[in-house]
């Protein structure tokens, strides 16, 4: 049965909230045809090369543009997958409300390597690092593109202490570990350091703050 013009079929929309033309083969014969009378008729918003956000019904017709750890975190997750990565660093920073402005990058741990992906909808990328996912102390996290896999404070913490630099936001990393250090169990924080290596980080970071 054809669907109407800019509806998304509810088969391919419980597939993600970001999808691929990829995602939709077995219900398009033409998946990127489809995908572009879909965001011509404003019910996906494309993000990046290869790459489309399902507009929410209330959106369509508006400038609606979602957050950057949202978009970061949908397209880590495409593909079924949820658990081979998580929002790390001044990513996760931002969603622990850490740093109140905005930036232009946001950093993802992935299980393998993957090219950073530069957004077409604004001026920023996605930044991929290949690390052992499961190694990290992680929580779940709600977003208005889906749900998926954020640092805990106390990860994001070390992270940040261990790889300034990452993402090229040095300064905004500085600010961040200053807001997180105020919330963070320190137990827990030498804890993860010691068993990832960074204690002598870590204890620079706070010799510096006292």
């Amino acid at each position: 049965m054809p669907y109407a013009a800019g509806r998304i079929p509810p088969d391919l929309v419980r597939r993600g909230r970001v999808l691929r033309p990829v995602d939709a083969e077995g219900i398009y014969v033409q998946p990127r045809p489809e995908f572009k009378r879909l965001e011509q008729a404003g019910a996906l918003h494309r993000l990046a090369n290869g790459h489309y956000a399902v507009v929410p019904d209330d959106a369509v017709g508006t400038n609606w543009l979602p957050d950057l750890e949202a978009v970061a975190m949908g397209v880590a997750t495409t593909g079924g997958r949820t658990n081979a990565a998580a929002l790390m660093g001044i990513s996760a920073a931002r969603l622990h409300a850490a740093i109140p402005r905005v930036v232009n990058v946001a950093v993802v741990a992935v299980a393998d390597h993957r090219s950073n992906i530069r957004l077409v909808d604004r001026d920023a990328e996605i930044q991929f690092v290949r690390r052992t996912v499961d190694n990290l102390d992680l929580q779940r996290q709600d977003t208005e593109l889906g749900s998926g896999w954020v640092t805990t404070v106390e990860q994001t913490t070390l992270d940040l202490i261990a790889r300034p630099h990452l993402g090229g936001v040095a300064e905004a990393a500085e600010e961040a570990v200053d807001a997180l250090l105020g919330r963070a169990d320190h137990e827990l924080l030498r804890d993860l350091a010691q068993k990832q290596r960074h204690l002598a980080a870590l204890k620079r970071a706070l010799s510096a703050r006292n």
